[in-house]
């Protein structure tokens, strides 16, 4: 089971993060969002020393480290804006909140691909509700590589019911691990911590 983290905004709290084991590590890009992340240098030595003009004119960033990977959270954002993120935090995986379109999953890739990155990875995130839901990810076929499931209620274990063929994490709270631990569904890749407040409790708890 992955897990996937978004970290705040500053440097002590990356580099907590950065210790524990977990799989993705990541950077909110929703100019609305509380953990909204800045083009500013954080001494963290995971975030890029320069902003997006410095970084255009050649200047020599502080490397990211690798031993994580690294996505940004975007929602309805322009794709230059996309884009200039995903060069300066070095970026492995662009995760999209919004109403992001098929179309403008495949025109960001073509954009990024190769010139930019060799590859770059697209988790579409999916609000769930009801079971009719899950018809929403049939548009992302061959488009995105991964769902992310936000529930709004407690009832994840209707997963189950999910017949897509798009591998997915399920975002949960922190009264929903024990839940997850009983998913068995054969695209289940991992989980999102976002909501959580006990992070390290919970990444401990399943990855002793």
């Amino acid at each position: 089971m992955k897990i996937k983290v978004c970290g705040n905004r500053d440097a002590e709290n990356i580099h907590e993060l950065a210790k524990l084991p977990i799989d993705w590590l990541g950077y909110d890009f929703r100019v609305n969002s509380p953990k909204f992340v800045r083009q500013v240098s954080s001494q963290a030595g995971i975030m890029p020393d320069y902003g997006s003009k410095e970084a255009a004119m050649g200047k020599e960033m502080q490397k990211p480290m690798k031993q994580k990977f690294s996505f940004g959270i975007f929602a309805d954002d322009m794709p230059q804006s996309i884009v200039t993120r995903i060069v300066n935090f070095n970026l492995d995986i662009v995760q999209l909140d919004g109403e992001e379109s098929a179309v403008m999953i495949d025109n960001l890739r073509c954009t990024v691909i190769p010139d930019i990155r060799k590859e770059i990875q697209i988790i579409k995130t999916i609000p769930i509700t009801s079971e009719e839901d899950f018809k929403k990810c049939e548009a992302y076929e061959g488009h995105s590589d991964y769902i992310l499931f936000k529930f709004e209620n407690q009832n994840i274990e209707f997963i189950e019911q999910y017949k897509g063929n798009i591998p997915f994490f399920v975002s949960i709270n922190d009264k929903q691990i024990d839940k997850v631990k009983l998913l068995n569904h054969a695209l289940f890749v991992g989980i999102d911590l976002e909501e959580c407040n006990k992070v390290e409790e919970i990444v401990k708890n399943l990855k002793p």
